[in-house]
């Protein structure tokens, strides 16, 4: 018994760890939210950001905090808002 819970455990920490891997490792933009959004530099955590920086088109690929020409996803007219953010690129 306690070996079947041991395989059952480890298959599912397994299976959780390879789709964190598989989310990171997405390219491309995040796709679209569903809500009435606007692009909001400046604001997004080192690997977050939901696409563009001035060396990359891929989500996930800032490399620091607050990173001046990367961007996220916010509801539209709350980046103005938002302490470091902008709807434009910032210089980094």
């Amino acid at each position: 018994m306690k070996s079947s819970t041991s395989v059952l455990l480890a298959s599912a920490t397994v299976a959780a760890f390879a789709l964190a891997v598989q989310a990171s490792a997405q390219s491309g933009p995040a796709p679209m939210p569903k809500f009435e959004h606007e692009k909001c530099y400046g604001i997004a955590k080192a690997g977050l950001n939901d696409c563009q920086t001035a060396n990359s088109s891929c989500a996930g690929t800032s490399k620091r905090n607050g990173q001046g020409d990367a961007w996220i996803y916010v509801p539209k007219g709350s980046c103005d808002r938002i302490v470091g953010g902008s709807p434009k690129p910032k210089q980094s």
